[in-house]
């Protein structure tokens, strides 16, 4: 099994990773590392670039292989197939070995130039540095207003505090990202467990920019499962939902009975009412399947977890100069 990153530092100085997710994006890649290595190179710190190719399908690898070959300060891995951005996200985590590590997306929404305001922060004590959206330009209204209240009732529902409008985009000391990794479950809802983790945590505003190249990959039917995830992954408020709802239907059907034997009794009503009655039937049955529906969501993440699969498989993980000089190990096909 891989091991988290080499968080041994001899020599003393502070290094830096910077950890690049990526799924089909061989179209912005080059402006992105363009962008990039400026605003490393004036840290005036060791750093290194950790790309995860996530399966792509179009030539990200072959991109990704030819920054290496002209910037040692790159590193690669590669999965077996595609996992996913969170699973990915985890890959390049254990393979990094910087004192603080950034992810960020590869899309340049999110802006290199904002790494040393947040490489300050580090700094100055805190260990979990997020990027918070000020504004989101170049999406529909529509996307804003289902991600500003997807924030919101998550916000509400886990016991967690998770921080609104701030995606993956942020800095994390080691320490942070070492206790992060040792969270290895299967349905990893990152922005959650960026929070679970603790330690001490400040927002820095940016305004988000549109996507520079390239086609997003999160349609609004990924969108929606990617909120029930973090939904069932921080919180049993459904749960306890689909149980109030119940009684609460159960209170009323009482009462209704209660009303009907009255009406009988005093007026001899006769039985009637078979539309209602079928309103009633078709109501309460699909209260039920949404109530089996929610135990499904649960026992499906359970039965997953019990498998203790690995989190993924590489192809080739090519560490960069820092990383090799830190590990002293080629890269290697390995799992985690």
């Amino acid at each position: 099994m891989t091991e988290p990153g080499c968080p041994e530092n001899p020599t003393g100085a502070e290094r830096l990773s910077v950890v690049v997710p990526c799924y089909n994006e061989q179209e912005v890649l080059p402006e992105f590392h363009r962008r990039l290595v400026p605003v490393l190179s004036a840290l005036g710190m060791p750093w290194e670039v950790v790309y995860v190719n996530d399966g792509s399908r179009d030539g990200t690898l072959e991109v990704m292989r030819g920054l290496q070959a002209v910037c040692g300060q790159v590193a690669i891995v590669d999965l077996s197939r595609n996992f996913g951005k969170e699973i990915a996200m985890t890959a390049g985590l254990d393979a990094c070995v910087g004192d603080a590590v950034v992810i960020i997306d590869a899309d340049l929404q999110d802006p290199p130039e904002l790494i040393p305001q947040l490489v300050g922060e580090w700094r100055a004590g805190f260990d979990m540095v997020y990027a918070r959206r000020d504004s989101r330009l170049g999406e529909t209204a529509l996307k804003k207003a289902t991600a500003r209240v997807f924030y919101r009732v998550i916000g509400r529902l886990s016991r967690v505090s998770i921080p609104a409008d701030t995606g993956d985009f942020r800095l994390m000391s080691r320490r942070a990202v070492d206790a992060l990794l040792r969270l290895r479950e299967q349905h990893r809802f990152m922005k959650g467990l960026f929070a679970w983790v603790g330690f001490p945590q400040k927002a820095v505003l940016y305004r988000r920019d549109p996507r520079f190249a390239g086609d997003t990959k999160w349609n609004y039917w990924k969108l929606w499962n990617f909120a029930v995830e973090g939904i069932t992954s921080f919180s049993t408020v459904p749960l306890r939902l689909a149980t109030y709802c119940g009684v609460g239907i159960a209170v009323i059907a009482f009462i209704y009975a209660g009303w009907i034997f009255y009406k009988t009794l005093a007026f001899g009503d006769s039985v009637k009412g078979y539309p209602s009655l079928m309103v009633v039937l078709l109501f309460l049955g699909g209260g039920q399947l949404i109530g089996i529906g929610v135990l499904g969501e649960y026992l499906g993440r359970m039965f997953n977890e019990t498998k203790n699969r690995p989190l993924y498989f590489l192809n080739e993980h090519r560490p960069s100069v820092l990383g090799r000089a830190e590990c002293g190990a080629p890269g290697k096909a390995n799992d985690a």
